[in-house]
């Protein structure tokens, strides 16, 4: 690790670690941006498909913060995708039917199976946010600071689907491996296509 004085005469960019065959900084940047933007939306999704199941349940207002705080990173990221001239992922209709199914399909389960998905939706996404900021150096500092930013929200909503009892639900283990699995996948995709 750099000590203080290394880092304030040589700040770190970047890129610096890459290897031979990673993406370039500018390369990697497109990736964040694009993956970022089609998690907060396929997370939106979610709580959209978890919303026409459990509206009138009482978990319904705790869903709809948690909503709200993903449609308001969405925004961000739709912004940056403008001013960075990137891209969106190509898979995003997918993501619009794919992150509905899996709110709806979790909340038919009962809202404790719907905390499950959330919960471990939240921890894949709070994990790929901390490796992100690791990446950015301090030439991407603001970036790297909504994503600390963000990251901080998804570890919350985290916390908030294992306080109603997402360990509870029936089936926790199977279902917290198979969303897990799912948003690992859907990431790598992302970033991708």
């Amino acid at each position: 690790m750099r000590d203080k004085e290394e880092t304030a005469t040589n700040p770190k960019r970047t890129g610096d670690d890459r290897l031979p065959g990673d993406p370039s900084p500018e390369e990697m940047i497109e990736r964040i941006l694009r993956v970022d933007h089609a998690g907060e939306y396929g997370a939106a999704r979610i709580y959209d498909g978890q919303l026409a199941v459990l509206g009138r349940d009482a978990v319904a207002p705790v869903i709809r913060e948690m909503a709200e705080a993903e449609r308001k990173h969405l925004a961000a990221f739709d912004k940056l995708l403008v001013e960075r001239r990137v891209r969106p992922t190509a898979l995003a209709p997918f993501w619009h039917v794919a992150g509905f199914a899996l709110g709806a399909g979790s909340a038919l389960m009962g809202p404790r199976a719907a905390m499950a998905c959330t919960a471990a939706v939240e921890e894949v996404i709070e994990e790929h946010y901390a490796a992100q900021v690791e990446k950015l150096g301090d030439d991407e500092a603001e970036l790297r600071q909504t994503l600390v930013e963000f990251g901080a929200e998804e570890t919350r909503h985290k916390e908030i689907g294992l306080a109603h009892e997402a360990e509870q639900a029936p089936g926790f283990e199977p279902i917290s491996a198979a969303v897990k699995r799912g948003t690992r996948l859907a990431i790598w995709l992302s970033e991708r296509i």
